[in-house]
């Protein structure tokens, strides 16, 4: 199937499948495939780590099917679904340390760590978790913004008088994105500039 293409828009020769970019979910699908190996005894540390990586910073299909390939020596075709049903009914599996993970890089911002909390769980839980990755990134995303943004605002009258506004605007959106976190969902913030990816 990966010789197999589709037609090009732009009237040039067709895309493979193997040039087609990857979602998050397709991410997860692999990283959850290279955890399960890993606890089956199949890789050591070394190459948990190296799978791990590439499966978290793939592109495009071309990038993942080899993982799959080293995992069930089949050639590389679509994705396979990874085991057990997501709670809430999305597709994929997600541990409740993935949830708990994400909820809380955006409530511990809530709770006055702001760019810390997000960065904390950046470096700890999102290292093996996209979910939580996601999160994080988004959370630190946020606040970087709002940060800056009210740094800017001091400077002008109207300014100071809506920073304690927005800032409780930002506490009320934190606690929203940690629910939606542990819920299982994705969360995006408004007027957020994103330099972090």
């Amino acid at each position: 199937m990966t010789g197999a293409g589709i037609p090009s828009r732009t009237g040039g020769p067709p895309m493979r499948y193997a040039d087609l970019r990857v979602s998050d979910h397709d991410r997860e699908q692999v990283v959850e495939h290279v955890k399960g190996a890993y606890e089956q005894g199949r890789f050591d540390k070394e190459e948990f780590d190296d799978r791990l990586h590439r499966a978290m910073t793939a592109r495009t299909h071309a990038d993942l099917t080899p993982i799959m390939y080293e995992l069930y020596g089949t050639p590389a075709g679509p994705v396979m679904p990874a085991p057990g049903p997501r709670p809430g009914g999305v597709a994929g599996p997600l541990r409740s340390s993935d949830r708990a993970g994400a909820g809380m890089a955006h409530l511990l911002s809530a709770a006055g760590l702001f760019v810390v909390g997000p960065l904390i769980m950046l470096l700890t839980g999102g290292r093996t978790s996209p979910f939580i990755r996601r999160h994080a990134v988004e959370a630190l995303n946020f606040h970087l913004t709002l940060l800056g943004g009210s740094v800017l605002l001091t400077f002008t009258v109207v300014g100071v008088i809506l920073i304690p506004v927005i800032w409780i605007v930002a506490f009320v959106l934190s606690v929203v994105a940690g629910v939606a976190a542990l819920g299982g969902d994705g969360y995006r913030y408004p007027f957020t500039i994103r330099p972090v990816k």
